[in-house]
C-alpha cells in the first residue's frame, strides 16, 4: 500500500502494489486445478464473491501481460503499476475477507456497499493484520464467529475527522525518500505516518463528558450486530511485577476469629488467601468457608447447628440409592448408568495418591458414595465424567464424607455449567478466553489462527476441571483455594490459562508447530508447570489489563470490572468443541465396538494408552 489520504470529507485508502523484481505488470493470477493437475493461467482479473472463497494463488511470470486492465479510480494510466492500483473511500466498504491460512501469500478482499469487490490486496511479506489494525482506527470491524475470516464494516462518524486531517500531510518527507523507505519496509513506512492521528481516533471512540462537542461522539446506531466480536486497537502498558506472599498460617487465621467464633475482617482474610494460599493444616477448616458450606458471618454455635442439619439431609439422600434393590435398578437404566460410570471413573481417579491407592482402599468407597449421593441431590445433572476429579482433592483435604459432600456441592455451584449437555458455558468461556488472549497477545492469536488452533479447543480440559490434570496434586490444592476466593475477579481461571499460554508462546511460535504439534505440546505440559509462577503471571496480566484506560467493554465484563450485559449471550468458538464429557446413558449402552467413545483428553489412561493417545 502506498498511501492513504483525506479528500472530499472522506477517508480514502489508496492501494498501489509494491514492485517486486521485474515489472509489476507481470503479476498474474492462477486458478488451481480442482482435479489436482497443473494450474492453468488466466490473464483476466478474477471476480471475488464475498460469500465464497475462490482457490486463487498469485504467481509471477516471465512473460509480459498481454491484456491491460482499465485504469481504476485515482490511478495514473501511465503508471507501471496503475492497472492494479485503486482508491476507495472507507465509507464505501461493506466487508473485508481474509485469505485462508497456509497460503504462500496472504491477501485481503475489500467488498463495497454496492456489492462488488475490488482487486485482491496481496501481501507477499505479511502484513494483513497490521493493515486491519490501521483500518480499525477508522472503522469498527466485527468478526463473525461462524466465519473468522470475514469482517463486517461499521463506519464511525467521518465528520469528526475533518478538522484533524485539515492540517495533516501524510507524507511530509521528501517523496523519493518515502518511496525508498517504502520499498524496504512498506508497512512500517506507511503505518508510521498514521501515528500522529492515532490518539485522535482513540479519543474519538471513548465516552465524552457532558458538554463535549457532539461531532466527536459516534452515532448511536453504529453498534455492531449481536454475536460479533468488535476488534479494538488496544495498547497495553508495561506488565507490572507481582510477588506472591507466603501461605496463610493457622496463627494468622486465629487472629481473625472474634467473639462467639465469628470471623472478622473477612475481605482482608480472603485477600490474604488469594495472595499466598493456605498452609496445609488450615485447609480442612478454611475450605468449608471458601466453598460456602459454612457462612463467613456465622458463629461457632450456628455452624454446629448447620452441620447437624446438613448431616441429616445427606444421609436421607444417600439412603435413597442405598435402598434400591438390584431388581429395581435393572428397571432404572438411568441410575444403573450413573452407577456404572461412577465405578469406572473412581477406579482410576488419583490412584497414585496414598489416600486412594490399593485395591480395597476406603477412600475409593467414599468417592463412590459421595458421587452417587450427588446424583440424588442434582438428578437433572447427575454424574458426568470429570466430576470425580473435582471431588478427589476435596475428600482428601476434608476427610469427612458429609463435609466433603457439601463442599463438593459448593464447588459444583461454581462449575456445574461446565458439565451441562448443551456446553453453552464451555463455549462462552472459550470465547472469553480468546477475547482476553487477543487483547493480551494478538500475535499469538494470529499464529494459532494460521495453524487452525484459533478456537483454543486444546484448553477445553483446562477449563472443564480447573486444571486438575495439569498440576501436581499439592499444586492443585493451592490453585483451587486461590481461585475460590473470587479475587481479583470472577474469571481468574481464564487468566491462568492466558498465563500458561504466555509462558509457552515462544515455544509454540518459534518451533513452527502445526495444529497436531500444538495439541501434543499442550498435553505434555501436564505436571511440568509451577503453580506459583502461573499464579504470579496471571495476576500480572490482570493488573496489566485493568491499568489500560482503553480496555474494551466486553473485556471489562469478563474481568468483572463492569456488570455483564443482560441477557449474556455465549461467545462460541469458531470451530467445533471436543466431544462432550461422557454422561450416563439413558438406556443400556450399545455393544462396545459401536458405543460412542468419551473424549480421551478427559480420561486417565494407563501409561501405554496415554502415550498412544498423545501420538494420535
Amino acid at each position: 500500500m502506498e498511501g492513504a489520504g483525506y479528500r472530499d470529507s472522506d477517508v480514502l485508502l489508496h492501494w498501489v502494489p509494491v514492485e517486486e523484481a521485474g515489472d509489476s505488470t507481470q503479476i498474474l493470477f492462477s486458478k488451481k486445478d480442482v482435479s489436482g493437475g497443473d494450474s492453468c493461467t488466466s490473464e483476466e482479473e478474477p471476480t471475488f464473491d464475498p460469500g465464497y472463497e475462490p482457490d486463487w494463488a498469485v504467481i509471477s511470470t516471465v512473460r509480459p501481460q498481454s491484456r491491460h486492465l482499465e485504469p481504476t479510480r485515482g490511478t495514473e494510466p501511465s503508471s507501471p503499476r496503475g492497472s492494479w492500483a485503486f482508491t476507495v473511500s472507507l465509507g464505501e466498504l461493506k466487508s473485508i475477507r481474509r485469505s485462508k491460512p497456509g497460503l504462500s501469500w496472504a491477501y485481503l478482499v475489500l467488498v463495497t456497499q454496492a456489492g462488488g469487490s475490488l482487486p485482491a490486496l496481496h501481501f507477499h511479506r505479511g502484513g494483513t493484520r497490521a493493515l486491519l489494525r490501521v483500518l480499525s482506527r477508522y472503522l469498527l470491524l466485527a468478526s463473525s464467529p461462524q466465519d473468522p475470516r470475514l469482517y463486517l464494516v461499521f463506519p464511525h462518524d467521518s465528520s469528526a475527522l475533518s478538522s484533524s486531517f485539515h492540517h495533516l500531510q501524510l507524507f511530509d518527507q521528501d517523496s523519493s525518500n518515502v518511496v525508498s523507505r517504502f520499498l524496504q519496509d512498506p508497512y512500517s513506512t506507511t503505518f508510521s505516518s498514521f501515528s500522529r492521528v492515532t490518539n485522535f481516533f482513540r479519543g474519538a471512540l471513548q465516552p465524552h463528558p457532558e458538554g463535549a462537542s457532539p461531532d466527536l461522539l459516534p452515532p448511536p446506531d453504529d453498534e455492531p450486530e449481536p454475536g460479533f466480536e468488535v476488534i479494538s486497537c488496544v495498547e497495553l502498558g508495561p506488565r507490572p511485577a507481582v510477588e506472591r506472599a507466603p501461605p496463610l498460617t493457622e496463627e494468622e487465621w486465629a487472629h481473625h476469629v472474634g467473639p462467639e467464633g465469628r470471623l472478622q475482617q473477612v475481605p482482608v482474610l480472603k485477600a490474604r488467601i488469594f495472595s499466598g494460599g493456605l498452609s496445609p493444616g488450615l485447609r480442612r477448616e478454611a475450605w468449608k468457608f471458601l466453598l460456602g458450606y459454612l457462612s463467613w458471618e456465622g458463629s461457632a454455635e450456628e455452624h454446629k447447628a448447620h452441620v447437624r442439619k446438613k448431616t441429616d439431609e445427606y444421609f436421607r439422600m444417600k439412603l435413597q440409592w442405598k435402598s434400591v434393590s438390584p431388581e429395581q435398578e435393572r428397571r432404572n437404566s438411568l441410575l444403573h448408568g450413573y452407577r456404572s460410570l461412577i465405578e469406572r471413573d473412581v477406579s482410576r481417579t488419583d490412584r497414585t495418591n496414598k489416600f486412594y491407592e490399593g485395591p480395597e482402599n476406603p477412600g475409593l468407597g467414599l468417592l463412590n458414595d459421595v458421587l452417587l449421593t450427588y446424583c440424588m441431590y442434582h438428578f437433572d445433572l447427575g454424574y458426568v465424567q470429570g466430576m470425580s476429579d473435582l471431588l478427589s482433592p476435596i475428600l482428601y483435604v476434608i476427610q469427612n464424607e458429609v463435609d466433603a459432600f457439601w463442599c463438593f456441592c459448593g464447588f459444583m455451584e461454581l462449575v456445574h455449567g461446565n458439565f451441562e449437555e448443551s456446553q453453552e458455558t464451555m463455549k462462552r468461556q472459550l470465547g472469553q478466553l480468546l477475547l482476553l488472549l487477543r487483547v493480551l497477545d494478538p500475535q499469538l492469536c494470529d499464529f494459532l489462527d494460521s495453524q487452525d488452533s484459533g478456537s483454543l479447543c486444546f484448553c477445553f480440559r483446562w477449563l472443564l476441571i480447573w486444571f486438575k490434570r495439569e498440576f501436581p496434586f499439592p499444586d492443585v490444592l493451592r490453585l483451587w483455594e486461590v481461585l475460590w476466593t473470587g479475587l481479583p475477579g470472577p474469571n481468574l481461571h481464564l487468566l491462568v490459562a492466558c498465563a500458561i499460554l504466555d509462558m509457552e508462546r515462544d515455544t509454540l511460535m518459534l518451533s513452527g508447530f502445526g495444529s497436531n504439534e500444538i495439541l501434543k505440546h499442550i498435553n505434555e505440559l501436564t505436571m511440568k508447570l509451577s503453580v506459583e509462577d502461573v499464579l504470579t503471571r496471571a495476576e500480572a496480566l490482570y493488573r496489566q489489563l485493568t491499568a489500560c484506560p482503553e480496555l474494551p467493554h466486553n473485556v471489562q465484563e469478563v474481568l468483572g470490572l463492569v456488570p455483564p450485559a443482560e441477557p449474556q449471550s455465549p461467545s462460541p468458538p469458531t470451530s467445533p468443541l471436543p466431544l462432550s464429557p461422557t454422561r450416563a446413558p439413558p438406556a443400556p449402552p450399545p455393544p462396545e465396538d459401536t458405543a460412542p467413545q468419551p473424549d480421551s483428553s478427559l480420561e486417565i489412561l494407563p501409561e501405554e494408552e496415554e502415550e498412544e493417545s498423545a501420538e494420535s
